[in-house]
């Protein structure tokens, strides 16, 4: 059976790529590392995003892994105008998944980028995949597998956030691991 472990990033100073982890989100990467302590994990994938490659760098140098940096792991670009209620215009793309507004990606669009790396390692030969990514692309992939993971969920995601998902013959299941880590 694979595995691949999706992790949202740690506590972030902020949205932009540059934005690094916050004190509490180096803090928290510290601990995310010991808590694979016992996964063979064989491959770490990351959005290019700072606050993402951070999360996982303690881990990988650990467990001397490259870091593979994936331009499709990085957050869905919803609007490149400034939207004052976002937060409604992000529910309404949980709805309806082509819509899209100025300079953004649809729901659709953006779940294909995430979809097409899970399916490509599925298709790998390493059994046990760790990719870093954020919350709303997280939330689009999960709800590629179950249409009951939507906005309600994507609010209620932390950081970091930590979903494995297991593939064999009957199918691609998920399942949220609890891992409280220092806030």
């Amino acid at each position: 059976m694979k595995k691949i472990y999706v992790i949202r990033h740690c506590k972030a100073e902020g949205q932009s790529s540059e934005s690094p982890l916050t004190a509490i989100g180096i803090r928290q990467a510290i601990e995310l590392s010991a808590f694979f302590d016992n996964v063979k994990v064989e491959q770490i994938i990351s959005s290019p995003y700072k606050r993402a490659i951070q999360t996982i760098q303690p881990l990988a140098e650990r467990l001397k892994l490259e870091i593979e940096i994936n331009s499709q792991l990085k957050e869905r670009v919803l609007s490149t105008e400034p939207l004052e209620d976002w937060l409604q215009k992000l529910s309404e793309t949980f709805d309806n998944h082509d819509l899209k507004f100025e300079g953004g990606e649809s729901s659709d669009e953006a779940a294909n980028r995430i979809i097409g790396v899970v399916e490509s390692i599925f298709k790998s030969k390493f059994e046990n995949t760790i990719i870093v990514t954020h919350g709303n692309l997280m939330s689009l992939l999960l709800n590629h597998y179950t249409k009951q993971f939507a906005f309600d969920e994507w609010a209620n995601l932390s950081n970091p956030e930590i979903y494995l998902l297991n593939s064999d013959s009957s199918g691609v299941i998920f399942e949220r691991i609890r891992n409280e880590l220092t806030e």
